[in-house]
């Protein structure tokens, strides 16, 4: 009878061993068993609303590393200067908005490895007598706040000239309506703006190139190891690249 019950206790811990280790293994996200995603859903084509879905690059790359993880996706919608702050504050366990590794974002998050290259545009209209990047000296300019075009035009042209929007097509509509000369944006936002507005086109010249990554906490680093390794993986297997090319088709 005492080696059936200990034999019965043995069974116990171990089951409890294993749930317990299942915990652990998802323990590293805000809710168990989901990998929280925030982002910006105004940024075609990494992430923008398809009726009331929202898809796009940042999105499926970002299923794609959820599933690796065998954890559910949940995206939470909001302002691209709120999503590091929420990923600081534990609201959210990665930031993906098209957002690119810098020196100052460093100091409050850490990125994962890059996954896709971006390159900053100006945005003018048709005939405005903005020709290159020089003819921006004076000018108002529009920009997605905090973004690092906001960042960049901010330190090149100095704060009286940058208008800040919380979306980027929010100052798109102000180049419209005349109230700013040029928006710096990234291309492919940029791209999908001037296809839906009359009247605008795209300078020649790149403002910026830079890489894109995801945001997560400082101090998560299993998350990050783990983000980097389901990354890494399909980077290699060429899904992240047919991701992108499903949205960016070769030109």
């Amino acid at each position: 009878m005492k080696k059936i019950l200990s034999l019965a206790l043995v069974l116990v811990l171990s089951l409890t061993m294993v749930v317990g280790c299942g915990k652990k293994e998802v323990a590293y996200t805000v809710e168990d068993g989901v990998l929280t995603m925030a982002t910006n859903a105004y940024f075609p084509p990494y992430e923008y609303y398809d009726g009331t879905e929202i898809v796009g690059i940042d999105i499926e790359i970002a299923q794609a590393v959820a599933d690796k993880l065998g954890l559910e996706l949940k995206i939470e919608d909001m302002e691209f200067d709120s999503i590091i702050i929420a990923v600081q504050r534990g609201k959210a366990d990665v930031g993906l908005a098209g957002m690119t590794v810098t020196e100052d974002r460093l100091k409050s998050v850490s990125f994962s490895e890059s996954y896709a290259t971006g390159i900053q545009v100006v945005i003018v209209k048709e005939g405005s007598g903005i020709e290159s990047l020089e003819d921006l000296e004076g000018k108002k300019i529009g920009v997605q706040l905090a973004t690092t075009g906001d960042i960049y035009a901010t330190d090149e042209f100095g704060s009286d000239y940058v208008h800040q929007y919380n979306k980027g097509n929010d100052a798109v509509l102000a180049l419209v309506q005349g109230k700013v000369d040029a928006v710096i944006i990234d291309n492919e936002p940029a791209k999908n703006f001037v296809t839906a507005n009359e009247g605008l086109t795209i300078l020649p010249t790149e403002y910026a190139v830079e890489d894109y990554a995801a945001a997560i906490n400082k101090d998560n680093t299993e998350l990050l190891e783990k983000f980097n390794e389901a990354l890494k993986a399909l980077i290699e297997d060429g899904t992240v690249q047919k991701i992108i090319d499903k949205y960016i088709p070769a030109e």
